[in-house]
């Protein structure tokens, strides 16, 4: 069938969202294809039992970036920043953590190299510590599991000239002050398909493309719903679909087949680009057990006896299974989510629901310091999603390989003025990874189709034969 669209958008995550929003503010008519039967992408809210927002995904708006703020503050949505105490767990006793301030001047250092290399590489270089300091081998490994935690990457392979760019642009936007949507990230999601419904934007879910046939100025696209086949025609399509779709193997379950094959360039840049590794679980409890746990058993003489962890935001650890923990402070709600990166994530993925649960309950019993079959009675419900195993997705978020500085930016280059790209992937300005970088591509996209568009225009606007052909 034909959609009469002047661009198929592939994938209802925010870079498709946000570019059918520019798309049809401009005039062209646009219609989006989603896999999944809901829209959101890898933004996925769930809620508890007294509505309290969990996130399956993306949580926390890192900073100030426009591309959030803006809707959110145009629409009144409540932000609460993220506030308490940061705990660490190591060698087997909970302290306040002391490890952020010789963190930070590690990963200052990276700015003083301009030759590209693995992190893992850079702070063995950098730091190869001959004497064994036990201060700076402590120190070396928290800035081994911050790249893996933060960016879901392999410390043997993610570049440090990526990383350097990352944090200068976070600087830019006060990365370093994190917040939550107080209804959900679901909200902002909300938004842009309120914007779409009065723009007349169908969104078509349930739609899975597997291929991609195109020639300049003409694109089919085919696939398949729950029951039928389909097949819509364009003159143009966006592809937003994570990286990990990009990365499938053919025949694999939503993967996409391009004829011709994307150019040589293209997959060159894929080759320099990864899917990083998440898992994470929220458990909802039916209190605040953590309130009651007293750290001074770790004989941390900066530790008061009467302390406990009833503020506690982050908890870091080097723990196996979910070294990472956050609670929802200031929010006082009794739900805590474990966060399991790289080779964490790697272990559980794949795993049933009730495995993930008992190693994340075990995780917690070691660290609290409490009975396991006390946290299992308290326990009300695990909120989980794998994001490894989802066919439309593939992995969390993608970082840069060593020596693919510009693979993002050719990544996200059109084809032909036939074939456009965006998603978090694409994003060149050192937001890869994030909601703000993923909507900041679909606008990237839409101007480049707008563009393409009336550069077209004008060029058959010089023979009447050929603006008649484009214009019917």
């Amino acid at each position: 069938m034909s959609t009469n669209s002047d661009v198929i958008i592939i994938g209802a995550g925010v870079s498709g969202l946000s570019a059918a929003i520019e798309l049809a503010q401009a005039g062209l008519s646009v219609a989006i294809l989603e896999a999944r039967n809901r829209i959101g992408g890898r933004i996925f809210t769930e809620y508890d039992s007294v509505k309290t927002p969990v996130e399956l995904g993306a949580e926390f708006v890192h900073g100030l970036p426009p591309e959030i703020w803006m809707p959110l503050q145009d629409n009144n949505l409540d932000v609460t920043e993220v506030d308490g105490d940061n705990w660490c767990f190591r060698d087997g006793k909970l302290s306040t953590c002391d490890f952020f301030g010789d963190v930070d001047k590690i990963l200052g250092k990276m700015t003083e190299n301009a030759r590209d290399r693995s992190f893992l590489s850079f702070l063995e270089q950098q730091f190869s510590n001959p004497k064994h300091d036990p201060k700076l081998t402590e120190t070396k490994a928290w800035a081994r599991s911050y790249v893996t935690g933060f960016n879901a990457a392999d410390p043997s392979e993610v570049s440090v000239n990526w990383l350097t760019e990352e944090m200068e642009a976070e600087e830019l936007v006060d990365g370093e002050r994190a917040f939550r949507i107080n209804n959900g990230y679901e909200s902002l999601v909300e938004i842009f398909v309120r914007q779409l419904h009065d723009l007349n934007v169908p969104i078509h879910l349930n739609r899975i493309a597997e291929s991609i046939r195109w020639s300049r100025g003409n694109v089919e696209i085919k696939g398949q719903t729950r029951r039928n086949q389909f097949r819509y025609t364009a003159p143009r399509v966006l592809i937003t679909v994570p990286l990990g779709v990009l990365l499938a193997r053919p025949r694999e379950r939503g993967a996409l087949r391009f004829s011709p094959q994307l150019p040589t360039s293209k997959q060159k840049a894929l080759s320099k680009i990864a899917m990083g590794h998440v898992l994470r679980i929220t458990l909802q409890f039916k209190e605040r057990f953590w309130e009651k746990v007293h750290p001074h058993g770790s004989k941390n003489s900066s530790v008061p006896s009467e302390k406990t962890l009833s503020d506690m935001s982050f908890l870091f650890s080097d723990e196996e299974w979910f070294p990472t923990w956050w609670t929802r402070m200031p929010a006082r709600s009794p739900i805590i989510t474990g966060w399991a990166p790289f080779k964490c994530a790697d272990k559980l993925s794949g795993q049933n629901a009730k495995f993930v649960t008992d190693k994340a309950l075990t995780t917690l019993s070691r660290i609290m310091s409490l009975p396991k079959k006390d946290l299992a009675v308290l326990l009300e419900k695990a909120h989980l999603h794998d994001w490894q195993s989802d066919p439309f997705s593939r992995g969390a978020y993608s970082y840069v390989k060593v020596g693919g500085k510009n693979a993002p930016e050719i990544l996200g280059k059109p084809i032909e003025k036939t074939l456009f790209f965006a998603g978090e992937a694409t994003d060149t300005t050192g937001h890869a990874g994030t909601v703000h970088g993923a909507i900041a591509s679909g606008k990237r996209a839409a101007q480049e189709i707008i563009s393409s568009r009336r550069a077209l225009a004008g060029s058959a606007g010089a023979d009447p034969a050929r603006a008649a052909k484009h214009n019917r």
